[in-house]
């Protein structure tokens, strides 16, 4: 087979590319970075992207929008691969990995600097000389963490920067054995530091010298008959024990190491990482990495070690993972070492205890990525599938993707409204949403008010799609242009009837149907007898929330009209009020409660109130509130 042209600038480039170590940088017709890429011999890596094989879906998407590139040259694989993550770090393109996932777990940091430490929250670890322990999973076990630690070690909490230049008052955390208060000078620093040191032992793992500590206190409690303070003791025991049997111990050694694997489904995969510290798991966490699942497992691995580890404050001491590229681990177990700035190992177990470790993680990740696709496959039943099964229901063509909801609210006939509400695609376009009030309609006449809100919708509708489109433009993203595919009316035959005849009357045609509330029954235009859905399928749930999001919108609409008559009608009892000064009282004070709470200077403040206006908005207030 001849091999493809992939245009003179292309084939230039190509056939000049040096053998060296270095990046590269993959650019799309407009310029933008699309990939980026290290490879220890360019000409080999890059060429291999324009010859005529088989590529996986990722990469033959990739090359199909590649225009140009860019090579940067290194001097060792190593720098090659550091200048590669600070490029996907600032360019973010759209074929690298990406982990878009920006939330923190928290740890718990002590600053070894200060003369009298104490416990912080944290969100992220910093290589500022202090000590973090964790990550948690959440705030919640850190605060349940410290709180252990404070029952038993008396750590001050407050924020004073300590030794002060003179003592100060004690709180009330050293009245109730709380806090050894160095800011008062209670401790020295050699003593409050031999507290701090069993802290460190007991945030490291050490709980036994805690728990004999608590357990000491608890007996001597308790041959005092200081029963309650024993009784707090016992639960302090028992709250302590519960945290350690909340982190599953994995081993007899006090390691400290991330065991990361894989699981790829051909199309997605997803990384999930074990958190050890101290030899106990202390959580866990997923990363799903779209369009990932037929790439090859060790590179994508190696990928997504090089952009989680970038800050290099997360990188424990061993890394265990399921795969590498060939030849790689000696290149990115030094450039970890290089981001933690310490000693670490990279390796991939292949038996014993570590590779079942590996095995598990890679569990974790196969179970993570099921849930994901079935989420995603629930969501599609209820959104996209749902509203081609409300197609085939009601027997169009296609499915529908714009389904408009309608409804009328009014008080006895006054103030009538109503909404349209839009799903596209089975979601909720609340851009979309629109209201209007009723303007040729008096009384309570749901039928002719649904034919003038139909009508209005349908002129401006059709009218704003003939201008876009004589300009060139897409229906979609105008005001009224994108007209519906499905029209819902709340109602039975009649309304729908009325409906109907709004859009024949618009020279529209739209597929529509009514939605009858006692049974749920469905009407079309042209089928006397009504369809009836199973109240479990999808397409019926759709059409009950365009229904109920319908009336929602409509009746909100309605209640905030209500007020505002409310408060109108109460003002045009005043005598010398009238519309502008009515407009200028509620624009200026707010509310019809800060009217009649208002002082005459207030009042004097409004806009176009003058003193004979202000003393009879007073004596209004008076008489309505003596």
């Amino acid at each position: 087979m001849p091999r493809q042209n992939f245009g003179e600038k292309l084939e230039t480039k190509i056939a000049m590319l040096p053998e060296s170590p270095g990046c590269y940088l993959m650019k799309d017709a407009e310029g933008t970075i699309i990939y980026v890429g290290k490879a220890v011999n360019l000409k080999n890596r890059v060429r291999s992207y324009f010859r005529d094989t088989e590529h996986t879906p990722k990469v033959a998407a990739m090359i199909a929008n590649i225009d140009d590139f860019d090579i940067l040259l290194c001097d060792s694989n190593l720098e090659a691969l550091c200048l590669e993550c600070n490029l996907i770090k600032l360019h973010k393109p759209h074929y690298n990995i990406l982990l878009k996932d920006d939330k923190h777990y928290p740890y718990l940091r002590v600053n070894l600097k200060e003369a009298f430490p104490r416990l912080e929250l944290a969100r992220r670890m910093e290589k500022d000389g202090a000590k973090y322990f964790g990550p948690y999973i959440g705030a919640t076990a850190v605060r349940q963490v410290i709180e252990a630690v404070r029952g038993v070690f008396p750590l001050r909490t407050c924020r004073k920067e300590l030794p002060l230049k003179s003592p100060s008052r004690p709180c009330v955390n050293y009245e109730i054995g709380k806090c050894m208060a160095p800011c008062a000078g209670k401790c020295t620093q050699e003593a409050y530091w031999d507290m701090m040191d069993g802290v460190l032992a007991f945030l490291g793992g050490d709980y036994q010298q805690v728990l004999k500590v608590l357990r000491k206190d608890m007996m001597d409690c308790a041959s005092k008959m200081q029963y309650e303070r024993a009784a707090a003791l016992r639960d302090k025991i028992r709250d302590v024990e519960g945290l350690m049997e909340r982190q599953i111990a994995i081993q007899t050694d006090r390691s400290e190491q991330d065991v990361i694997a894989l699981a790829q489904d051909g199309l997605d995969a997803m990384v999930h990482i074990f958190y050890v510290r101290s030899g106990r798991m202390i959580g866990g966490d997923h990363f799903a990495l779209p369009r990932e699942g037929s790439e090859n497992p060790g590179e994508v691995l190696s990928e997504f070690i090089t952009q989680y580890y970038e800050d290099g404050n997360l990188i424990p001491r061993h890394v265990l993972v399921q795969a590498l590229p060939e030849g790689s681990r000696e290149q990115l177990e030094q450039w970890l070492r290089q981001q933690k700035g310490g000693a670490v190992s990279l390796a991939t177990p292949l038996r014993g205890e570590k590779h079942d470790l590996v095995l598990l993680a890679a569990k974790n990740a196969a179970d993570a990525l099921e849930k994901r696709n079935a989420r995603a496959s629930i969501r599609e039943e209820r959104t996209t599938g749902a509203a081609a099964a409300l197609g085939r229901a009601l027997g169009l063509d296609k499915p529908p993707r714009r389904i408009e909801g309608y409804d009328i609210s009014n008080t006895q006939g006054v103030l009538s409204v109503a909404s349209m509400v839009v799903f596209i695609d089975g979601v909720a376009a609340k851009k979309e949403y629109r209201r209007f009030r009723i303007q040729t309609v008096e009384g309570a006449n749901d039928f002719a008010s649904l034919n003038e809100v139909l009508g209005r919708r349908f002129a401006h509708g059709l009218k704003e799609k003939a201008e876009r489109e004589a300009a060139g433009l897409s229906p979609i993203g105008g005001k009224f242009s994108d007209l519906p595919d499905l029209v819902l009316i709340d109602g039975g035959p009649q309304q729908l009837r009325f409906a109907r005849q709004a859009l024949l009357d618009m020279g529209a045609d739209v597929a529509m149907f009514g939605l009858a509330k006692k049974q749920e029954e469905i009407f079309l235009p042209d089928r006397e007898e009504p369809i009836l859905l199973d109240h479990h399928t999808p397409e019926l749930h759709l059409i009950q929330r365009i229904r109920d999001e319908a009336h929602r919108f409509c009746i909100t609409h309605h209640r905030g009209l209500r007020g505002k008559a409310s408060i109108h009608s109460q003002l045009e009892d005043i005598p010398g009020i009238g519309p502008k000064r009515r407009k200028a009282l509620l624009t200026k004070l707010g509310s019809l409660k800060a009217i009649r709470e208002a002082t005459l200077e207030q009042l004097l403040s409004v806009p176009g109130m003058n003193k004979a206006a202000a003393q009879a908005v007073l004596r209004w207030s008076q008489a309505s509130h003596p």
